[in-house]
């Protein structure tokens, strides 16, 4: 049943790092975590006013492709909103809960069942049942691929649809019954009230954009988690597959990829995935600094998308044929002190 060892204590290993460098790195910088916010804000804006002067000025495929572009951009707002719930982007907190509230409303998340379901997936990672926010194996196929890469309705009815539900207070499921029993009456209550503000402020949006003619404002806000989710799903989906649960070592149920500047910008730097589950208080912007600290005692990343879709699908191959199949890492035969 989920949620049946909530008590139970993982003793995860972790690469050691000397306490004063870890201090250091979990220093949480308000003008760093404006760069990275604004920063992608500024894309978004930027790609957003391209949309609205292109259309009736330039051809159609030439609008579509910039509207592709922003979608892309935009997708990834949901690693921002994660990095925001784990609140370590600002060193005010104000800031953090801000921009957590504009962020989860434009990605139509709601924070208060992610981040509660969140908090489980790190301290039980793969460990099922008390992690069921990522259960192995995961499988990924072309056809999920295309699903999201241009329009994504069933990314719509599955978040849309979330949060009408909630509105009427309902849970779905053994997981969220878990993480919000009947004795959590405030986190229930605002998890349903998020669910009801959120809807009603988008419902808002839509209905006075097209009293005002205004058909694009929706398509930029309302719409935009909901399609050009291609590189997304190519960063975002490798996170666990292929390796194994039920082991206390992130090293062999974590990837870290290493990407370019820009493509791990816009991820929110969550291609080093292994680091920020070991040590989750590392605002993103300061992971590749602890990346560089414990490489020596991490197993070989891949280097870019290429490299690491390529090993996701020798490990599907194998699974394919043999479904208990999981990857191993190769571990460093002594770590760095």
């Amino acid at each position: 049943m989920a949620g049946e060892n909530f008590d139970q204590k993982i003793n995860w290993y972790r690469s050691p790092v000397r306490r004063e460098e870890l201090a250091a790195l979990n220093q949480r910088s308000d003008w760093k975590g404006f760069l990275e916010m604004f920063g992608h804000l500024g894309l978004l804006v930027l790609c957003g006013t391209a949309v609205w002067f292109s259309v009736g000025r330039l051809p159609l495929v030439v609008v579509l492709l910039l509207v592709l572009i922003y979608g892309t951009f935009f997708a990834f707002l949901l690693n921002g909103f994660h990095e925001l719930c784990h609140k370590s982007v600002f060193k005010s907190r104000i800031l953090n809960t801000v921009f957590l509230q504009l962020i989860s409303f434009l990605s139509w998340m709601n924070p208060v069942l992610f981040w509660t379901s969140h908090q489980q997936h790190h301290k039980y990672t793969l460990h099922p049942p008390d992690d069921l926010e990522v259960v192995l194996p995961i499988h990924l196929t072309l056809t999920a691929f295309l699903k999201s890469a241009i329009i994504n309705p069933w990314e719509f009815y599955a978040r849309v649809g979330s949060e009408i539900r909630l509105c009427f207070g309902i849970l779905h499921g053994d997981w969220e019954n878990a993480i919000f029993p009947p004795s959590a009456v405030t986190l229930r209550r605002d998890l349903f009230n998020w669910a009801r503000i959120h809807l009603a402020l988008q419902i808002l949006i839509v209905m006075v954009s097209l009293y005002f003619h205004l058909w694009l404002v929706p398509v930029l806000i309302t719409l935009a988690p909901f399609y050009g989710g291609w590189l997304y799903f190519l960063c975002n989906n490798i996170q666990h597959v292929g390796l194994q649960d039920n082991v206390p070592d992130f090293r062999l149920c974590v990837w870290t990829v290493i990407l370019n500047p820009f493509v791990s910008f816009l991820y929110w730097h969550m291609n080093y995935h292994t680091e920020h589950h070991m040590y989750a208080a590392v605002p993103c912007y300061n992971l590749s600094r602890l990346h560089a600290q414990i490489k020596p005692d991490l197993p070989p990343s891949p280097v870019g998308l290429y490299a690491m879709w390529k090993k996701i699908i020798e490990i599907q191959k194998k699974q394919a044929v043999d479904p208990k199949y999981q990857f191993v890492p190769e571990l460093p035969s002594h770590p760095t002190v």
